[in-house]
């Protein structure tokens, strides 16, 4: 049955929009150009709960369902696409946690992560291991009580900035992604940020290496069971890539927003640009579209809240990744189109939108790797 936003999700949807707009969207140029963090911003989002949501109530969360979530995702992208992110982050190093870890480690992580009080990161991704995951050469050797973890982790969101990070090391490379391990590991234990990405898009969103060398980590922290990283790493892609969809929706909407109060007043050729009905088609398609990947994003994030009662959500989410992030790369290049030479400066902020869209089609899974997961889910 199609999906559609209860009232409640609505209202949230309202309050968000008033927040983004005013706390969140005024600050994206000015963090973009200097690629600071957002403080100022992800600062705002602790004052107003949202690192809460999909944190369980039982430790300290508001068990928020996984549409608000897209909702509140999809908002500050239309804002921010990097403070988005900063939220969006801390999620997915969180999810292991969630669903995986003992209620030790919940209890003394989960409630400080819903607070704000610390962020979390996710490393998985390495030089030679992005969508090959099960190559990966960090190695955690067991050593009595703890784990030696070494290796280099690379394209880390949060870099430096969060204050755990949930690994995936090796504990058995010959048995290859049977022998992935996920580990929960803090900063302060020893770990080192050599450097940081000069990136085309997010600026404002810290992207760099962390290495592990010979860091101790206690038995304790060890999420799951030895050899049970692969499956805990795909579980968790699965339930995050929806959002990294319901941001790219929320690129979009902002592109087609600036678009549309653009052209009736950008004159040319005796009248506005809003009467070339060239260019009427043109942002049209960019709404129908932009509508379509909201909707898909929608149902996969109703899909997880209902359980999977069909077996689909593999195949959902990735469609929904897949789709809302091409969206997003066409409909902001169409942005920039629509405002010709102005749309290609920083001026404007269309520009912003059409780098950071690029990055969706890209991380927690390249649109490639979507394609196969939704072809293998049809010929099975």
């Amino acid at each position: 049955m199609p999906f559609v936003l209860t009232n409640e999700h609505r209202a949230f949807r309202d309050v968000m929009r008033a927040f983004v707009d005013e706390r969140i969207a005024p600050n994206a140029a000015r963090y973009d150009r200097e690629q600071e963090f957002p403080q100022d911003s992800f600062d705002a989002c602790v004052d107003m709960g949202l690192p809460a949501l999909g944190v369980p109530e039982a430790y300290g969360g508001a068990g928020a369902d996984m549409v608000t979530q897209a909702i509140m995702a999809e908002e500050l992208a239309r804002g921010c696409a990097s403070t988005s992110v900063t939220l969006l982050i801390s999620k997915l190093g969180t999810l292991p946690i969630m669903n995986f870890a003992s209620e030790e480690i919940k209890h003394a992580y989960l409630p400080r992560i819903a607070s704000g009080e610390i962020q979390a990161s996710y490393c998985l991704s390495e030089a030679d291991a992005g969508s090959d995951v099960a190559s990966l050469r960090t190695r955690a050797v067991r050593d009595g009580d703890s784990y030696i973890l070494n290796g280099s982790k690379y394209w880390i969101t949060n870099a430096g900035v969060s204050d755990t990070y949930t690994v995936f090391a090796s504990t058995d490379p010959a048995a290859g992604g049977r022998g992935i391990t996920c580990f929960l590991v803090e900063k302060s234990w020893g770990l080192e940020f050599p450097k940081h990405e000069d990136k085309m898009g997010l600026r404002a969103s810290p992207t760099g290496e962390v290495v592990l060398h010979d860091v101790r980590v206690p038995l304790s922290h060890r999420i799951g069971e030895e050899g049970e990283g692969f499956r805990i790493a795909m579980h968790t892609l699965d339930r995050s890539r929806p959002t990294i969809g319901a941001q790219a929706v929320g690129i979009a909407q902002a592109a087609v927003d600036y678009a549309a109060q653009y052209l009736p007043q950008r004159r040319a050729f005796g009248g506005h640009l809003s009467d070339l009905q060239g260019l009427r088609f043109m942002l049209a398609d960019m709404a129908i579209r932009t509508e379509a990947a909201r909707a898909l994003v929608y149902e996969s994030c109703a899909t997880i809240d209902a359980g999977d009662p069909d077996h689909r959500l593999s195949y959902l989410t990735a469609a929904a990744k897949c789709f809302a992030s091409d969206t997003a790369m066409s409909v902001t290049t169409d942005a920039v189109q629509l405002l010709g030479g102005y749309g290609y400066t920083k001026d404007f902020p269309v520009e912003r939108f059409m780098r950071d869209a690029k990055i969706t089609q890209i991380y927690e899974g390249t649109n490639q790797i979507q394609r196969v997961v939704v072809a293998k889910h049809l010929l099975q």
